[in-house]
């Protein structure tokens, strides 16, 4: 059985696929945060701003088998193209892979969709998905060192030297690395910050969350 907060079609808001058309499968439940506020403090990652817990989201729910989902989400695909061309879904959470796993990722790849996942690296990723963003987390134990792209949230409490960090992950094997701004009240030093570290080290690109500038979801 899968969980699902939400299941909705929109743009990629975020990274090296800005811009393109998706249906976003958001899975409920986490490994670094229970996603209660009361847990939040004590919690690894404490400044998720996403709402994962439960299934009463829009397109949410509980799904018995790989096909019954796979087939929500290509419902959920938009294009009005008579075959399966450029279907593309994203899970994330929470974190996805504490529930997607090769069932599902061949039920949608029989269908035509390319499979990208937005992880914190700390659970290893079935085969099959096609597209692969680490987004990891101060204090987590990072064991998904090769991706296609990772994005690095700054700051977050516990990165002592963002410089530093940012030079570890440059030995590793990512294809494309970007540095976003934390959102939140912070967010105008939070982007200067961001934008001043991709100038110092050209190998990072900037991502914002387009999706909220242009108020979709």
């Amino acid at each position: 059985m899968y969980t699902v907060k939400e299941l909705f079609p929109t743009l990629q808001g975020e990274g090296a696929h800005a811009g393109r058309a998706a249906v976003f499968c958001r899975f409920a439940g986490c490994n670094l945060w229970s996603g209660r506020e009361e847990d939040r403090e004590t919690a690894i990652c404490q400044f998720c701003d996403t709402d994962f817990v439960g299934s009463d989201g829009v397109g949410g729910g509980k799904f018995l088998t790989a096909e019954e989902l796979a087939s929500a989400i290509e419902s959920a695909w938009r294009s009005t193209l008579a075959g399966p061309q450029q279907r593309y879904v994203v899970f994330t959470g929470g974190e996805p892979l504490l529930q997607l796993d090769e069932p599902l990722i061949g039920a949608l790849h029989q269908k035509g969709f390319e499979v990208a996942i937005e992880t914190n690296g700390t659970i290893k990723v079935p085969k099959g998905v096609d597209w692969v963003c680490v987004s990891p987390k101060a204090g987590s134990e990072l064991i998904v060192l090769q991706a296609h792209e990772l994005k690095l949230v700054v700051p977050q409490a516990g990165h002592a030297s963002l410089e530093s960090l940012m030079a570890r992950f440059e030995k590793m094997d990512y294809r494309n690395r970007f540095l976003q701004p934390m959102d939140g009240a912070n967010l105008k030093s939070n982007t200067e910050l961001a934008v001043s570290l991709c100038q110092k080290r050209p190998l990072w690109r900037l991502s914002i969350q387009s999706h909220k500038l242009i108020g979709i979801r």
